[in-house]
């Protein structure tokens, strides 16, 4: 049967109820959300550090090099709007298993390439789940944890981001002193990342679809029975029938967002924000490694622990981020963070002028201490501000907006650094923490604990 404006406003009660309700279960819900961002980071760091022995063993030129480190980059960007629409359409727990699943076996592939062209293909098709998985990842935390609690847990995807680098470091320390062969620890490496998406698939198997979504989409019956599970309630405001809802289509969350000023200028900041810091952080941090062995700075072991320890910083303002962000307000973080990266982009870029390179690591590690919080909510206000049926595609949306400067700097940043010289480029990149900071500035509202009408 046919969803009556009577039966559309059940939906809506229902909607509003569970996300107003406390969730036993949401916290761990959202860990597990959050742990899949382990596995994007292994691959994005990984990369970073075993391009040297890439280079080492095939030597192609810069531009396919930047392209193999940029593969994954740009299946994400596919897999991000992609993933978001399926989201919406399927349901969120067919996509996280299924974006696990590929993840593994892509994972293990590009262990063994033949050549930089074959890890190229493979990294972009690897790229697809993985996008998907954090835009599909954002909508089960926004639809399983009550507002207040799912923007801090949100937040928290930078300090996973960290915890991931770090692993890591360590891991590719290990190698490196115990001298292996260095094909055989670019390889290993890279393939290690099928670990950690097997032991999230492992611990997500058993997790329901999210009731909102069920409600959303008429399946009154199986959401009962889910709401009941999760959070001890079986929505007695449903009718114990299913019902015949109209899926809307995936562009009209644009006009949606429009109607509401706080919605739009808040989804508006959060593609910019997305934008802003994708942009720093592909183009300084990713190259960290590269840019403290031509100024001097270490060996590539050397190199690798004191990273390791930038990201051990980095880690820490990743936790404390999220634990303020309730005192000070998604604004707040967002305004801080920004400023406080431009100030060491500058910084950064002085020394490199002045040819004082130990200041480097110290510039860097303030520059990632602010990017760990002007990251930290840029997917999460544009997924908590948009309505539950076009959640994914929303969060999906905002996901493309990280990943296409991220492909585009990681591709292209090797020959503008080569062309351009370290400290001109470190001085360019300073200009997207500008845009950020005044975005936050003059566009976002404040939405900490937002909730629709």
């Amino acid at each position: 049967m046919s969803v009556a404006a009577t039966q559309q406003s059940v939906i809506n009660s229902a909607v509003r109820h569970l996300v107003t309700k406390y969730n036993p279960q949401g916290n761990r819900v959202g860990w597990l959300m959050m742990a899949s961002i382990l596995v994007e980071a292994w691959d994005l760091y990984s990369i970073a550090f075993v391009l040297v022995f890439i280079k080492e063993q095939y030597n192609p030129d810069p531009l396919l090099l930047g392209l193999a480190a940029a593969g994954t980059q740009g299946g994400a960007l596919a897999g991000a709007i992609l993933g978001g629409w399926l989201s919406d359409k399927i349901g969120r727990r067919v996509m996280f298993l299924a974006t696990m699943i590929l993840f593994i076996i892509l994972a293990l592939a590009q262990a063994f390439v033949t050549n930089v062209e074959w890890l190229v293909v493979v990294r972009f098709f690897l790229g697809v789940p993985l996008g998907s998985d954090i835009s599909n990842g954002y909508t089960y935390i926004m639809e399983s944890m009550p507002k207040g609690k799912r923007e801090v847990m949100g937040n928290r995807w930078q300090f996973m981001f960290a915890i991931g680098e770090v692993m890591t470091l360590a891991v590719i320390a290990i190698f490196l002193i115990s001298q292996l062969d260095h094909e055989l620890v670019w390889r290993v490496t890279l393939g290690l990342g099928a670990v950690p998406a097997l032991v999230i698939l492992l611990m997500r198997h058993d997790l329901p679809e999210t009731a909102v979504w069920l409600v959303r989409n008429g399946r009154f019956r199986e959401a009962k029975l889910v709401a009941k599970q999760m959070f001890g309630d079986d929505l007695a405001m449903l009718p114990n029938e299913d019902v015949k809802v109209t899926k809307p289509h995936p562009a009209a969350f644009l006009a949606d967002i429009r109607k509401d000023p706080i919605r739009w200028r808040a989804t508006l900041y959060g593609w910019i924000a997305c934008f802003a810091q994708g942009s720093e952080f592909s183009t300084f941090a990713f190259y960290l490694p590269v840019l403290f062995t031509m100024v001097g700075v270490a060996s590539v072991l050397g190199t690798d622990l004191v990273t390791m320890a930038l990201y051990c910083v980095a880690a820490i303002s990743g936790w404390i981020g999220p634990m303020i962000t309730p005192k000070i307000g998604q604004r707040g973080i967002s305004i801080a963070g920004f400023a406080i990266v431009l100030v060491s982009l500058l910084v950064a870029a002085a020394a490199l002028y002045t040819g004082n390179k130990m200041i480097l690591p110290f510039a860097a590690g303030a520059m990632l201490w602010g990017h760990y919080w002007d990251a930290s909510n840029c997917m999460t206000i544009p997924t908590v501000v948009a309505r539950p049926e076009y959640r994914g595609t929303a969060s999906g949306f905002a996901y493309m907006f990280v990943k296409l400067p991220s492909f585009i700097a990681i591709f292209l940043f090797p020959t503008i650094f080569a062309a351009i010289g370290q400290a001109n480029a470190t001085l360019l990149v300073a200009v997207f923490p500008l845009i950020g900071l005044l975005a936050a500035i003059f566009i976002l509202p404040e939405v900490y604990g937002y909730e629709h009408d």
